[in-house]
Formats: C-alpha cells, structure tokens, sequence
C-alpha cells in the first residue's frame, strides 16, 4: 500500500486538499487527472477519516473504474465499500432499491440496442409511415430520453419538424411496450434514476445524504440527463468534485453537452482549479496544440506547458494523392523501425472518418507492416463495404448462398426468415439453386404470392447486375449498383454513422478505379480475390508489436510515441457538416486539439491536395486547421520552401506512383508564445530506409519470379531504378499488378 500526496505538483495538491464544497478542475491533456481523482479520494479516507462508504466516484468505461479502483486498492487499506461506477451502473443499483416505487419489479429486464430496435419496428409498422423513418425514429427516441423529455414535451418542442407526430405516437407506445414487459432500455436508466431522485423523498434523501463526497470524472462527455442526476445527488452535502476538460468534448453528436461546464459554476458557484503542466508532449506539440485550441471562444482559458524536451519539429507534408499519403507515412515508420529504437507499436495514425483507413491498410499489407484498427472493423469488415460486395459475389458466383442471404433484405425488403425458409426448402425440393430459384420467382407458381411479390425487387436487382457485368467495368457496376439500392437515400439522415458509411462507399468506388487502372485486362473475379486477400490477415505477423489505425474518436485517452494526423483537408477535417455553425466548427477543433495532443514525441500532419470522392478525383482544400496553424498563411504569402520528391517506390494502384509532393516542417519557438509557435524552415531530405541487406538485386530481372509474404507468386514485368532505389513492377495472380520496391517491400526470387 502506497498513499503519498507528495508526488503531486502544486497544480494537482490544491484541489487535493481542497475538500468542501464544489469544485471544478479544468484538466489539459496529458496533465495527470486520474492520479489527481485517486489522491484526492484516498486523502478523504485516510487523512480527513471518510469512511468509503460515503464516497462516490463516477467514470464513463467499465475499464476506467476497475483501472480507479484497482489503483485506489493498491494506495490504500480503506477502499472497501467505495463506491466506483459508470453512470449507467450506478443507476441500476439505484433502480433495483427503489424501482417498485415507479411501477415495475426489482428484476426487470434491460433492453440492449436490438431488443430495442425489434420493439420500435413493430410498432413503427402499425403507424404506416409514408417514408422508412426507423432510424430518426430511433435517434429522435434516444435524444428525447437524454435530455429528459416525456413524448408529449418532446412533441411541444418538435411539432413543426417532419413525423414529430409519428414520432410522439411510437415513443409512447413504446415506452407502454416497455412497462408492459418489465424492462427498461439503457436511456431508461438514467431518466427513471432521476425522476425517482428528484420525485421520491425516500429514494432522493437515501443516495443524496450518503454520498458526502461525489467525484465524476471526464465531466464534459456528460449529456444533460447525467448533469441532473449529479446535481440531485449533491443536493444535501453540496461536497461534488469535477474533472474535465472543455477542449477534449468531442462528443456533442451523441448528446455530450458542453455547456454542463458553465452550468455547474453557476449552479454550485464552484472553486475553480487549472491543470495545465503536461507531462505527454513535448514543448513543440504543445505550442502548437496551444494555438489551434484559442480560436475556440466556448472554453476556460488554459495554456498547456511541460518540462519536457522541446522536441523535434513537427512536420505538414502535401501528398499529391491519398495513395502518395498512405506512401508518405509508410516511408516514415519503416525509416524510423529500421533506424532502431522505434517498434511498430509507437505509431498510430489518426483521421477524422475510418473512411480513410483504406489507402493505410493496403499500403501496409504491401509492406509488410503489422498493424490493427483500434475501436473498429477494418475497412473490407464494415457491413456496408461487405454489402456492396456481396452483391457482386452473387454475380461472380451465383452458387454462394451466403452472399445470397447476406443482402436478400438489404435494403429492406420485407423479407423475413419465414420467407427465406421458404426459398431454402423450395431450392431444397425443386433441386434448383437458391440463386435460381430468386432469378426465376416472377414465373414461380409454387410459392405464395406474398412472397414472390417481396423477393421481385430482389430479383430484378440480380437481373440487371447479371446484364451488365460483362459490359461495365469494375467501378461502374459498384456505381449501377449503389444507383439501383439508392444506397445514398439509404443512409441520408445526418448522423456521424450514415455519413462514415457514405465515405465508405466512395471509398470503395475509388479502389475500385485504382484497381482497374493497375489491371486493365483484370475482370471481376481477379477484383473480387484481390479484395479477399485484404481482407484475411490472420496470417499477419504481430510479434513486433502493430501499428495503430484509429479515428480520434477512438484515440481519445491514448497517447502515443509518433502520431501522423492524415486527411486534413476542409471537408474531411473538419468534417463538411462542421463547417455549417460556428457551434459545429468548435467541436471539430477540439477533435483536432486531441489529435495533436496523442503525440508524445514527434507530430506529422498530412493532407492530400487530390482525394477521389463522390466518384471522381478532385482537388482538395488544406483544412481551415492547417491555416490557423500558421501553414496556410505562411504558404500564400511566401509559396513555401519545398521539395520534391517522388514516391514511386512504395507501391500503389496508381494514383501516386509518379506523383510529386511537398514537404513543409514547423519548428516551435519559445515555448508558450502562441505568435510564435509555427514557423516553416527549408527542409532537409527525408531519411530514407535502411536496405533489406538479404535482398541481392542481381536476382530481380524482368521475367523472374517473387514470393510476397501476402501476396503468393508472381513475375516481374518492369523495373526501374531511381537514385539509389529499384521499384519492381510485378503480376500477382488474382491481385493483378503492383509496383513495390525490391529492397523493403516483402519479396524473394524463386527458381
């Protein structure tokens, strides 16, 4: 048991020692919270004597209070009978004491997200909507519980908006379906938590006096519902601590509001500390973390400063192509892996949309390089790639039966699993194929009616994919496809998932063309392997340690050695819809702010000047991001010093084989002078990677054969030096062509 409040600084022991009353402590990045919350509540027990049983901490993951807890177990003797929850499992608790004072039982049910949406469709169903209105039912449902509205009050607040009625209608109903089974959804816990709290003395009064000391932890993700039940909860002792910091909310688009900061100093008249020493980055990525994050005016002032080194400079490098991106940011890992000291795992490449995950992903493939995408699927895993695909496995082969049953209802259909039974055993019987059977349902007159009517627009689907497959390219079925499914209505409400799928989907279009380019005399089954092969890395080894794909969102809380920030283009980061309110451009700031702020040592930031989007290659703007920077500026009046360089060597579909690029760096200056913290330099050439030193290049010819470690067999056709590298242009059977160094990427000359 370890508990000394000495290895705090002077900025952490003030709001230590600082015990009565509320408190709000705006803690920067990197600055030390956690040690600051764990000190704070082990002082409380062991030097102020609180028995643990009156303290309440509240965190947002079920891994952040077991890592609290674990922590405060290992402090000290005490910690028995503290109580460390998230917010939801706290409710519960609360829930299971008091429940029955609001009409269910202590063992009611929770709905998790598919109990949930099986109870909206039904009912949704018998209001007969004119439109397929399931998902901003949903949402509308969601956001009304979070910010504590009954369906009445949320229909007097949105009875102008499109199916405020029908959504007031399926909200009632649903919660009626809800008491009806016993069951509660997770909104539920929170608003049911607080209407006992604030409508039932017994309830209030027994949580409110107990908890003489409440803390809450990462207090600007709270949504107004959360704020609620902590004010309620405090509202005997008045003793509450808050953490957070309002520069890292980047949750507002799943109900996080930002100004539950501004309410809790009105409301609690709160002391107000500041943690700004930073004990991650160094002084360069401070500085320049510090200047991006003042154009925020919704914010308490802080400036973030450290002891660290000052660092190395940070550098903006303007690829010509995402492919030329993905190149630059190869070249750069292997260059400092190879260079010693470095381990895959010190990487982390961060975007604003997984859409951009792609182009990383294959280029890593192609070299070799173990890497993992942290809080999502890979990019040929994500249901609405795999969708499209599917309908061309279908075509490809009309014997896969999974591919057939993966997209039969999708879009939806009406097509339930009785109807597919159906099909099956009919397929079984008439001893047709199940594809067969589908292509042939408007002449069937063995099936029900009803089901040859849902399955025609399948049908027909299929009939016209099997028209065009031999007359269109690649890229152009993918257009005829997505056309045909009206994917873009499909996914047009304006949520942060509709609009990842939609890149997604553009994404893929644009591989596709990349594809083609590469492998003209490739049809749709070589395509089709190709992608299979991106897919499966099983086989990937991860002994070293992978490099991290990440989106910011899901990077937030980690922090990493080198960090490259991709994709900083208007439109992209910050994300189109950021840019409608001065409101929306904030929180993309602040999604900036902590993307710069996972650096611990060296900091690249990336953008494309062409990106293919929208089915087309088109120029692209540096983010607003870069100009507040001081890069956007600096370019237009001076041009920039550049230098040009060629990224043929790292292997691509095209797009930036031949491409040139320019490369900027910032160095820092006297740390904290936001005026002087970004200024561009004439940059020194790039470190190149070390040679493979087991590759002898007398055995790459034109003609001979290579082993990929992913790839399998194939003969060079071309090569061609450039300075002291070789690229060795090569045809993979079932990948089709690629061009990839001879010395660093994967390769061996078999007889």
């Amino acid at each position: 048991m370890s508990f000394d409040l000495s290895s705090l600084n002077d900025e952490q022991i003030k709001p230590v020692l600082d015990t009565e009353g509320a408190v709000l402590v705006t803690a920067g990045a990197g600055s030390g919270k956690t040690r600051l919350l764990t000190h704070r509540i082990a002082h409380l027990i062991v030097d102020k004597g609180v028995p643990a049983y009156n303290i309440l901490a509240i965190t947002f993951t079920n891994k952040a209070a077991a890592e609290m807890k674990e922590r405060l177990f290992d402090m000290i003797d005490g910690s028995r009978g503290l109580w460390v929850s998230t917010f939801h499992s706290m409710c519960v608790s609360f829930l299971r004491k008091f429940v029955d004072k609001i009409g269910y039982t202590s063992n009611f049910s929770i709905y998790g997200e598919q109990e949930k949406e099986r109870a909206v469709k039904k009912i949704l169903k018998e209001e007969e909507p004119e439109e397929d209105i399931f998902k901003s039912v949903m949402s509308a449902i969601s956001r009304a519980k979070n910010d504590g509205f009954s369906p009445e009050e949320y229909y007097e607040m949105n009875r102008y908006e499109d199916n405020a009625e029908i959504i007031r209608n399926v909200y009632a109903k649903y919660e009626e379906e809800l008491k009806k089974n016993n069951a509660l959804d997770f909104d539920d816990l929170l608003i049911k938590a607080y209407y006992l709290l604030i409508n039932d003395k017994e309830a209030g009064d027994y949580y409110a006096d107990r908890f003489r000391y409440i803390h809450v932890d990462e207090f600007q993700d709270t949504n107004v519902i959360q704020y609620k039940i902590v004010r309620a909860l405090a509202k005997i002792h008045k003793n509450i601590f808050v953490v957070g910091d309002e520069d890292q909310s980047i949750y507002g688009w799943r109900g996080a509001s930002i100004s539950n900061i501004a309410d809790f100093r009105t409301d609690f008249d709160c002391k107000l500390y500041k943690l700004e020493q930073n004990y991650r980055s160094t002084k360069k990525i401070l500085a320049l973390a510090n200047k991006l994050i003042e154009n925020n005016e919704s914010r308490i002032k802080k400036v973030l400063w450290t002891e660290n080194d000052s660092g190395d400079d940070v550098e903006v490098y303007a690829a010509q192509s995402e492919g030329n991106e993905a190149d630059f940011v190869v070249s750069k890992i292997l260059a400092l892996v190879q260079s010693g000291g470095y381990s895959f795992s010190d990487f982390a490449v961060l975007m604003r949309m997984n859409a951009l995950t792609r182009s990383f992903e294959e280029r890593f493939i192609q070299y070799g390089i173990p890497h993992k995408i942290f809080g999502g699927f890979k990019f040929y895993e994500r249901k609405e790639i795999k969708d499209i695909l599917a309908y061309l496995r279908i075509i490809s082969n009309p014997l896969d039966n999974d591919a057939i049953l993966r997209v039969i209802n999708f879009p939806k259909r009406g097509i339930g699993d009785a109807a597919i039974g159906q099909l099956i055993n009919y397929s079984a019987v008439s001893g047709k194929s199940l594809f067969d059977v589908i292509v042939g349902i408007e002449s069937n007159e063995d099936l029900p009616p009803a089901i040859i009517k849902k399955v025609t627009p399948f049908c027909l689907v299929l009939k016209c994919l099997l028209k065009e497959k031999d007359n269109l390219k690649i890229s152009a079925l993918m257009k005829y496809l997505v056309r045909m499914l009206n994917l873009k209505e499909l996914y047009s409400q304006p949520t942060d998932e509709n609009e990842n799928r939609k890149q997604n989907i553009k994404e893929l279009l644009g591989s596709a063309e990349q594809y083609e380019k590469m492998n003209p005399e490739s049809d749709l089954d070589d395509y089709l392997q190709s992608v299979s092969l991106y897919s499966d890395l099983d086989e990937m080894d991860v002994d070293a340690g992978c490099v991290n794909i990440a989106t910011v969102h899901s990077a937030k809380g980690l922090e990493f050695n080198t960090v490259f920030v991709v994709g900083l283009e208007d439109g992209t980061f910050p994300i189109s819809r950021g840019m409608e309110s001065s409101f929306e451009m904030e929180e993309e700031r602040r999604l900036m702010y902590v993307a710069i702020t996972r650096a611990e040592k060296q900091l690249y930031l990336s953008y494309a000047q062409t990106r293919f989007m929208y089915g087309e290659r088109k120029a692209s703007l540096p983010s607003r991001f870069l100009s507040e920077l001081g890069f956007e500026t600096r370019a237009k009046r001076e041009s920039m010093y550049s230098e040009y360089s060629s990224s043929r060597w790292y292997g691509n579909y095209g797009d930036g084989r031949n491409g040139e690029a320019k490369r900027y760096y910032a160095r820092g200056e006297e740390f904290g002078d936001s005026e002087k913290a970004m200024k561009f330099t004439r940059p020194a050439p790039p470190p190149a990677p070390k040679r493979n030193d087991k590759v002898e290049k007398s055995g790459f010819v034109v003609g001979a054969k290579v082993r990929h470690k992913k790839f399998g067999e194939g003969v060079i056709s071309k090569l061609t030096d450039e300075g002291d590298n070789s690229y060795a242009e090569i045809e993979f059977k079932g990948v089709g062509k690629l061009v990839l160094s001879i010395f660093y990427a994967p390769l061996e000359v078999i007889d």
